[in-house]
C-alpha cells in the first residue's frame, strides 16, 4: 500500500463563489449588506495590540457571559466556536455517535452530509414534501440524532416552535439540533424550549444577523451537560479557537444589538419588496423568513438565468442538484442593490 492510499479521501463542502470582481453585486453567500455598527468599529480602533503575543482567553468567558445575558441563560449553557461551521462540526463529532442514522432534510445545508462522511456517521436524508416543507411525522422514526436549519436553507421556509417541540417530544432519547443561522430575519428562536428539553441544542452565528462573517464566531446554546461535552471535544482539538480581537468585536456587537435589529428590519422590508416584484414577473418561491429568497420561473431555465445575471455583474447561487436545479438562491442586499437586481431580471426576461 502506498502513502497515497493512507490519505483520507473526502468530498468537501462547496462554498459560494468569492470572486474578486469590481462593481459586482454579490448576492450568493447570504452576507449581510450592512456594516456591523459603530461600537464594533470603535472596538477595533481601541484594541490593545499588546494582547497579540499572548494566547486569547480559551473559552471567551466575557463574550460567553454577554451572550448568556442576551439569551437569558447561564454562562455554562453557552458554547462559542470559530464560526458556526466549526460549532456544527464539533456538534456532529460530540452528539451523533449512535449506530442508527442521523436525520436531516434532503434539501438543507449541504455541509451536514459532509460532516457525516468525514466522521463516518450513519445518516438519512429525509425528503421534504412537494412544497419543500419539513413534515414532523417523518422524524418520528428511530435515529441517533436530528438536525435541521430553521429557517431552512436554501428554501428560507420557517417551522413553528410547536412543530419543533413535537419532534423533541417524540425523540427524547436523541439530541435534536436546531440550526438558527437565519432566525433573526423574521423567525422565533426556540431558546425558551431549553428549559423543558435537555436534549435540545441550538446553533447560531455572528455571520448573518450581526454582519460579522469576516471574524468567524459561532454559538451553541443548550443544557450544561451537552455544552460541557462540546468544550471537552473542542479542547481535544483546539484550545484557543477564538482570537482576542474576535472576542472584543463579539462583545461590541452584543452591546450594539438595537442597531443590528434595525438593520435586520431593513433586510426584511427589502426581502418583501423583492418577493413582490419577482412574483409580478412570474417567479414562484417559498415564503422565505431568511435573508435570502429561493426562486424559480416556470418558463425559464435557472442555470441560464444564473449565467445571464453573472454576465451583467450580479452573482447569485445556483445548485445543480436534484429537485432544486431550477431554483436560484438570492441573498437580500441593500434596497438599491435589489432594485438593480429586479431591473436586470426584467431586462433578461425581455430578451428571452
Amino acid at each position: 500500500m502506498s502513502w497515497q492510499d493512507k490519505l483520507r479521501n473526502v468530498e468537501p463542502y462547496q462554498a459560494g463563489e468569492q470572486p474578486q470582481i469590481k462593481n459586482l453585486i454579490k448576492l450568493n453567500t447570504n452576507e449581510n449588506p450592512y456594516d456591523p455598527g459603530t461600537k464594533v468599529k470603535q472596538a477595533i480602533l481601541d484594541f490593545d495590540s499588546s494582547l497579540l503575543p499572548l494566547y486569547p482567553r480559551p473559552d471567551a468567558d466575557e463574550l460567553k457571559h454577554s451572550l448568556a445575558l442576551y439569551h437569558g441563560l447561564a454562562d455554562d449553557q453557552v458554547f462559542i466556536g470559530n464560526g458556526s461551521d466549526e460549532v456544527l462540526a464539533l456538534t456532529f463529532l460530540t452528539c451523533f455517535n449512535g449506530e442508527k442514522p442521523v436525520l436531516f432534510p434532503d434539501i438543507s445545508y449541504s455541509f451536514y452530509p459532509v460532516y457525516c462522511e468525514l466522521y463516518g456517521i450513519n445518516y438519512h436524508k429525509v425528503p421534504l414534501n412537494e412544497q419543500l416543507e419539513i413534515v414532523k411525522e417523518d422524524y418520528y422514526q428511530e435515529n441517533s440524532g436530528i438536525i435541521f436549519p430553521n429557517p431552512n436553507a436554501p428554501t428560507g421556509l420557517l417551522v413553528t416552535s410547536e412543530l419543533i417541540e413535537d419532534i423533541l417530544k417524540h425523540n427524547s432519547e436523541s439530541i435534536v439540533v436546531i440550526d438558527e443561522a437565519y432566525i433573526d430575519f423574521g423567525g422565533e428562536s426556540v431558546v425558551p424550549l431549553l428549559k423543558k428539553y435537555p436534549n435540545l441544542l441550538i446553533t447560531q452565528t455572528f455571520s448573518k444577523f450581526r454582519s460579522l462573517a469576516g471574524i468567524r464566531l459561532g454559538v451553541a446554546l443548550g443544557n450544561t451537560e451537552i455544552i460541557s461535552k462540546l468544550y471537552d471535544v473542542k479542547n481535544s482539538f483546539n484550545s484557543y479557537p477564538i482570537d482576542s480581537l474576535a472576542q472584543v468585536i463579539g462583545l461590541a456587537s452584543i452591546e450594539d444589538s438595537d442597531y443590528i435589529h434595525d438593520n435586520a428590519k431593513k433586510i426584511i422590508e427589502t426581502r418583501e419588496y423583492t418577493k413582490k416584484e419577482l412574483k409580478a414577473l412570474g417567479f414562484v418561491m417559498p415564503d422565505s423568513y431568511a435573508n435570502f429568497i429561493f426562486v424559480k420561473h416556470p418558463q425559464y431555465d435557472a442555470k441560464d438565468l444564473f449565467i445571464k445575471l453573472r454576465e451583467r455583474g450580479i452573482l447569485v447561487r445556483y445548485f445543480d442538484k436534484p429537485r432544486i436545479d431550477q431554483y436560484l438562491r438570492v441573498t437580500i442586499g441593500t434596497q438599491k442593490q435589489m432594485e438593480t437586481f429586479v431591473q436586470v431580471i426584467k431586462e433578461i426576461l425581455s430578451l428571452l
